[in-house]
């Protein structure tokens, strides 16, 4: 396991680059290629698409950074935060804290993936406080919980394939259909590996426990805390009293509330990517209780924004000129060689670990492969939806070995990198197989 995390540690340090490099280098290949096969090669033509692209991803884009943000936010309300407190104190030894973290990780993930990765980091810190215990295979135990995130409620490729007229949604702009999420997130092909995964990654995960404990810096836990630390209270003038008066949050709450249910009531239940957004906005308020205090979360979610906001038009960039210059089309032909209508969310599953590697998001992952998967499944029969599936499982199988969406559990935990990819090389192995299996056997 060591020579394995040794060779993945060395890989990602010094061969791959900051993501935005990479989204550049990125763009500049598929502007390569599009000049030489796409059936619009021209110079004006691509540039036209790339800048159209740009500009045509940027509602997706805020969709994302807003599920991102809510997900934080509502983690860092004071009852999640209790809630939390209290699960650290229920494993007596650290096999136990292990597996408590992950499944705690695995389920917030599977509700938000911003509300699990602060989950994932302030569990870890509570068990670390309260008893010995190696750090580093602890915080690794809650990025594993990641791993389901994309096969859960805020996966940003099913919302978007569910979502009508959104920029993303590839399989709506090419075949008419908008996907419901009971054909993507609750397939059996989706929630039964997800189930089987937890459950193993449960009881492989606490085996792992190294004979050399590293433990938490406990210094750096207190300052961790003290930068989490409620605000003082508030001078006594009518701003204050504004910016702390609950009951403004509450008829935002009920407002919100009232609208869901009566268009649940009319139309059915259904989630897309903006209601999912607006259930956790809502939830924040509640849970924070005061305008002021929701601002605040907001704000110290706002700061792991940073890389999506410049990564996202980049990604658009890629998606326009594929779609716009038929460079998509001519890569559909070439998966179209050596894939069948069995095997083709199989190849776009492994298919997109790789790309994962270079391009750690979902949704600008899906503006890449999108183009040229979708094309492929029409032309052979294949259900779109298992296909579009096998990108986003991909995607989040490659975290593992990926350590870009590590990074906000790392910050908030304290820990080093290469501690902890020498558990989730484990994870990534498992989890690759699981999931292959059943893209090759149930999709």
């Amino acid at each position: 396991m060591s020579r394995v995390t040794a060779f993945f540690v060395r890989f990602f340090e010094y061969v791959i680059p900051d993501p935005y490099v990479f989204a550049v280098g990125l763009t500049l290949l598929v502007g390569v290629l599009a000049a030489i096969v796409a059936p619009h090669r021209g110079l004006e033509e691509i540039l036209g698409a790339w800048y159209k692209g740009i500009f045509d991803i940027f509602a997706f884009a805020l969709q994302m950074i807003l599920i991102l943000v809510t997900g934080y936010a509502l983690a860092s309300s004071p009852p999640v935060g209790r809630l939390l407190e209290a699960l650290a104190f229920v494993p007596n030894r650290p096999r136990e804290a292990v597996a408590l973290t992950f499944l705690v990780s695995a389920a917030a993930c599977w509700l938000n993936w911003g509300f699990g990765l602060v989950v994932a980091g302030i569990v870890a810190r509570e068990i670390a406080k309260r008893m010995r215990i190696d750090f580093g295979w602890l915080v690794a135990a809650g990025y594993s919980g990641f791993l389901v995130w994309a096969s859960g409620l805020s996966s940003s490729i099913a919302l978007a394939q569910a979502t009508p007229g959104s920029s993303l949604n590839i399989v709506q702009h090419l075949t008419g259909v908008v996907l419901p999420l009971r054909d993507t997130i609750f397939a059996p092909f989706n929630w039964i590996p997800v189930v089987v995964l937890v459950a193993i990654l449960a009881l492989v995960l606490p085996m792992l426990e190294p004979r050399d404990v590293v433990e938490a810096p406990s210094q750096r836990l207190e300052r961790i805390d003290g930068a989490h630390a409620p605000p003082p209270r508030a001078a006594n003038t009518l701003a204050s009293a504004l910016e702390n008066a609950w009951a403004l949050n509450i008829v935002i709450v009920i407002a919100g509330a009232v609208y869901l249910v009566n268009t649940w009531h009319a139309n059915g239940f259904s989630l897309d990517i903006n209601s999912v957004i607006f259930l956790f906005f809502l939830l924040g308020l509640l849970l924070h209780w005061t305008p002021i205090r929701y601002v605040g979360a907001i704000n110290d979610a706002a700061r792991v924004t940073g890389p999506l906001l410049i990564q996202y038009p980049l990604y658009g960039g890629i998606m326009g000129i594929m779609t716009g210059t038929g460079l998509a089309g001519v890569i559909a032909q070439w998966f179209l060689t050596f894939s069948t209508a069995a095997t083709l969310p199989f190849w776009s599953y492994i298919s997109s670990i790789i790309i994962s590697l270079f391009v750690p998001s979902g949704g600008g992952h899906w503006a890449v492969q999108g183009p040229f998967i979708v094309p492929a499944a029409a032309k052979l029969g294949v259900s779109q939806a298992a296909t579009a599936m096998a990108v986003a499982i991909g995607e989040q199988v490659a975290n593992m070995i990926q350590p870009f969406w590590c990074l906000p559990i790392l910050a908030i935990a304290g820990v080093g990198l290469r501690r902890v990819m020498a558990f989730t090389v484990v994870s990534f192995f498992i989890a690759l197989v699981v999931f292959g299996l059943s893209l090759l056997l149930l999709a």
